[in-house]
């Protein structure tokens, strides 16, 4: 009975990653009606853990219920995206903030093994890998403040703009920049300067801004 409870919560955690890794890579296109059908047939996972993974999206904020259709992969919205970035401004200058005065040399290890790894990916123009260490770079950050209710608020907001990272940023230059970018974040941290490593944070979300500016 347990072995079978470990194995249902893991169909569905299984289902949740990989249907959000669809949406977030635009293979789920803004809009797609889902069909629980085809995804468990695509991913070889029964109906039930793909029914409770696009509930939890559904909380995500990532797919919606439209009347007559059925639950779509929620389009992407500017107003939402520019929304977002306000509310990161706010919240990770504040967490980059604590993470300079307080995190060990450990924190600024680690990020400078994430920045390698993604300048490395940039090189090579591996977009997906290049989105999934962006994520984790701003992770292990809120992470160091050990604020597990920061910590998800700032995963979420990163998971519901993700798609605009992918559609934005198209040019390999734009990869580098982000590399540059996030070096001076590290860099702040790493001198344990609570004001240098917040103007990096806050001149890498306004870079994330105008850049969709100019796209639209």
């Amino acid at each position: 009975m347990h072995k079978g409870a470990q194995r249902h919560v893991s169909l569905r955690e299984q289902a949740y990653s990989a249907i959000k890794r669809l949406i977030i890579t635009c293979e789920l296109r803004p809009g797609e009606i889902l069909s629980e059908p085809a995804l468990s047939s695509q991913l070889d996972i029964g109906r039930t853990p793909i029914r409770q993974a696009i509930d939890r999206l559904l909380n995500d904020g990532l797919v919606e219920v439209m009347p007559r259709k059925g639950t779509i992969v929620k389009p992407v919205s500017l107003d939402e995206i520019f929304n977002i970035i306000d509310v990161r401004v706010v919240n990770e200058t504040f967490c980059v903030r604590v993470a300079a005065a307080q995190a060990g040399p450990d924190v600024a290890l680690q990020l400078r093994r994430n920045l390698d790894a993604m300048l490395a990916a940039a090189h090579q123009r591996e977009i997906e890998t290049i989105a999934g260490l962006d994520q984790q770079f701003h992770a292990l950050i809120a992470g160091s403040v050990r604020n597990p209710v920061m910590s998800d608020l700032l995963r979420n907001l990163h998971e519901r703009s993700a798609r605009m990272w992918f559609i934005s940023l198209s040019a390999n230059e734009q990869h580098l920049r982000i590399c540059d970018e996030h070096a001076a974040i590290v860099d702040g941290i790493a001198r344990q300067d609570p004001d240098l490593a917040e103007n990096a944070m806050r001149a890498h979300i306004q870079s994330f801004r105008a850049n969709i500016t100019r796209q639209v």
